[in-house]
């Protein structure tokens, strides 16, 4: 295990860590949760090592290793993709790093004897360290992640493969903890997907940071939550953090109404004129100053927005034939869509497909090869880009804002102020006069979408918006979406935004072409499911059909299978109930329930076969019969 004692460190005057203590064992899956600032990224690096705290102490057996995946990994641009992967000292990996050079030689002179023998040489080491299955494991995780060429040099990745490489290489690094920051930043869905059922048999424990708020519920057994320098412990999955968290904050506010019904009490006590004379009225009079100066940090975000933006009329964008090409890759082709007021729209696909050039198209940023862009002449365009807007470092977070506007107007005529929306997005008013410079990566993206807002748009462009957005700030951009009366269009991977939000999408499939499909991302995949598992359903009764035209006797083992069929069925049926239960009774325990959720898949395809069987032993006797 990993004990972290007494952990203290500030930067500047903001205290990240407070005394924190606590202890992570073996096959643990923790997802860290905190508002972009708290020092999440920090917290990391000081359990990696990268960092080191002010006070405290982080404990571990001398042969425990800790792998650690940054949000932006740096690597060695001379290096190939594999030399990338099998980096390290440990023996297996130098073994692998020398097989794979002298496989590349070989492949280059494959008559050089040489080079033969050097293959030869290392195939042994590969089999006296068992390598083989690691050797397996690292190119099937490099081609599920989407990287082919592992011959390929890393300075010749574009950012996202680089980070898909960096995701592998710490996927099969022999580690006790592995810890992850940010890992889905970038991942299309069906890779993110991949990589939720990937971690459920990792080995060793996982510590990680995520927007991803699916991701979160699935991978985890246990939630920190980092809040103004103090760490909150909450065992389970993101969906019990939740709850628990509320009753946390319910338990603050019942205290905070406790204590000030007896400092009341005492207050009234001391008018009635009571003499401070005896050591014992003296210590209560000290009592009431010291409850007096008692606070409780109860503030919980107002979320009940009545969002205001200008009038936007009938009419908003209509994209006519619309073709876009760079290079040999064509990107749009022959696009048509008419945007409507209200449409709720998410853009969906494979990266590098072409999403934010249709955004870019239709802000007007980019100019189509081909077709007519019509956009009405009541649209006012709030644009949130992928790229870091330039915030002047010298500037206040306050003066930030007013620079774009010092008001906006709810849809009811009222009046929202920028102190006022800037703590709707979770800055306090102490600290809406600090320096920008002083913000962190993330408190930046939460301002400069703000800005966006704060423009009073009536069509919103969003760009990967949860990218390097907390999952708290995420929920109050969700809930300001919920009240806003415009069009909202959105690029985004990340599965839960796309349910909370949009209503239709459009589907980049590759090369050129778009569909659209009218739901949600879920409802989206459970479409596709359907489709995927169509044909299965049909081949049966093309199989079946000729079987009940023949007048055949069953066979000797036919005939037992037919006896006890039923029974087999039942016995199973109940397995399957015992199973729900036990799920329900390990609560928490996500092994537990993996095993045993795993077990009852695996009972159920034996049940649909069993009476599958039996719906054909049964058309037979009815045939015999007949």
């Amino acid at each position: 295990m990993l004990t972290i004692e007494n952990l203290t460190k500030s930067y500047g005057e903001k205290v990240l860590f407070n005394d924190i203590t606590c202890t992570i064992i073996d096959r643990e899956r923790i997802g860290l949760i905190g508002v972009n600032g708290t020092g999440k990224s920090t917290f990391l690096k000081t359990i990696a090592g990268l960092e080191s705290p002010e006070q405290g102490t982080i404990k571990h057996p001398k042969d425990y290793h800790i792998e650690y995946l940054a949000q932006d990994p740096v690597m060695d641009a001379d290096r190939t993709v594999i030399e990338q992967i099998y980096y390290g000292e440990t023996d297996m990996m130098r073994v692998m790093r020398e097989y794979e050079r002298a496989l590349a030689k070989l492949n280059e002179r494959p008559e050089s004897e040489e080079a033969q023998t050097a293959v030869m040489k290392t195939q042994q080491l590969m089999d006296q360290y068992d390598a083989w299955e690691a050797n397996t494991a690292a190119k099937t995780v490099l081609t599920k992640l989407g990287i082919t060429d592992f011959n390929k040099k890393v300075t010749d990745l574009s950012g996202g493969q680089k980070k898909r490489v960096a995701i592998a290489k710490a996927l099969i690094q022999p580690a006790d903890l592995l810890i992850l920051d940010e890992p889905t930043n970038h991942l299309d869905n069906e890779t993110v997907e991949w990589l939720e059922k990937y971690l459920e048999s990792y080995k060793g424990s996982l510590l990680l940071v995520t927007h991803d708020r699916y991701f979160l519920n699935r991978v985890t057994n246990r939630i920190y939550e980092l809040d103004k320098g103090n760490l909150y412990i909450y065992e389970g999955n993101y969906e019990v953090f939740l709850e628990k968290k509320a009753e946390r904050e319910a338990l603050k506010r019942s205290n905070e109404l406790k204590h000030q019904n007896t400092l009341r009490w005492e207050l009234a006590w001391l008018k009635r004129g009571a003499k401070a004379r005896s050591t014992k009225q003296r210590a209560r009079v000290e009592r009431v100053h010291e409850m007096k100066e008692k606070t409780f940090d109860t503030k919980t975000e107002n979320l009940e927005f009545q969002v205001g933006s200008t009038r936007l009329g009938k009419k908003v964008i209509e994209l006519k034939d619309i073709s876009k090409k760079y290079g040999d890759q064509q990107i749009l082709r022959d696009f048509s869509r008419l945007i409507a007021p209200g449409d709720r729209i998410g853009i969906i696909g494979p990266n590098g497909t072409g999403k934010t050039t249709l955004l870019n198209i239709m802000a007007g940023r980019i100019s189509p090869d081909r077709g007519e862009i019509d956009i009405g002449e009541t649209v006012k365009i709030g644009y949130y880009t992928q790229g870091d807007e330039e915030l002047d470092d010298d500037q206040r977070i306050i003066e930030y804002i007013k620079d774009v506007a010092e008001v906006i107007h709810t849809k009811d005529g009222e009046v929202i102020t920028a102190e006022q929306m800037l703590e709707r997005f979770l800055f306090t008013r102490a600290e809406q006069w600090t320096y920008i410079r002083k913000l962190s990566g993330g408190e930046r993206r939460r301002l400069y979408l703000l800005k966006v807002l704060m423009r009073e748009p009536n069509v919103l462009f969003l760009d990967e918006p949860t990218n390097d957005l907390d999952t708290q700030t995420l929920g109050v951009l969700e809930e300001y979406l919920d009240q806003f009366p415009g069009v909202v269009i959105t690029v985004s991977h990340d599965r839960y935004f796309l349910d909370r939000v949009v209503e239709q999408l459009i589907v980049f499939e590759g090369d050129g072409r778009t569909r659209s499909f009218y739901g949600n991302y879920s409802e989206y995949l459970d479409e596709n499911k359907q489709k995927a598992e169509a044909p299965k359903k049909q081949e049966k009764p093309v199989s079946k059909a000729p079987e009940k035209k023949k007048k055949k006797k069953l066979s000797y083992n036919e005939k037992k299978e037919w006896e006890t069929i039923e029974d087999d069925i039942m016995g199973l049926e109940s397995r399957i109930e015992e199973l729900q239960e036990e799920v329900a009774e390990a609560g928490s325990n996500s092994q537990k329930v993996q095993e045993l959720f795993a077990e009852q898949q695996k009972t159920e395809a034996e049940l649909e076969a069993k009476m599958e069987r039996w719906e054909e032993l049964s058309l037979m006797m009815e045939e015999m019969n007949s």
